[in-house]
């Protein structure tokens, strides 16, 4: 065999490195695929991307949902007297 000349391609970031897959985020949240599903059905859950039959959540835009879901703790009323 003779070498061609060409040299590897460097090592970069995958293609998918910032994103999710439904399953894994659903692992990660603690919840079940058909509730992320069932969310995106709603518009209530993290932005997706479609490539093809695969659901894929940009990590960023999840954990910016994320804190859009905090909620301050409720202030309690004042105590009976």
């Amino acid at each position: 065999m003779t070498e061609t000349g060409t040299s590897p391609r460097p090592a970069k970031a995958g293609l998918l490195s910032g994103w999710i897959s439904r399953l894994d985020l659903a692992l990660e949240l603690g919840v079940t695929v058909e509730t992320l599903r069932r969310w995106e059905l709603l518009r209530f859950g993290p932005p997706c991307v479609r490539a093809g039959r695969k659901i894929y959540y940009r990590r960023d835009a999840v954990q910016d949902w994320l804190m859009q879901q905090e909620a301050p703790a409720p202030k309690r009323a004042g105590a009976r007297r």
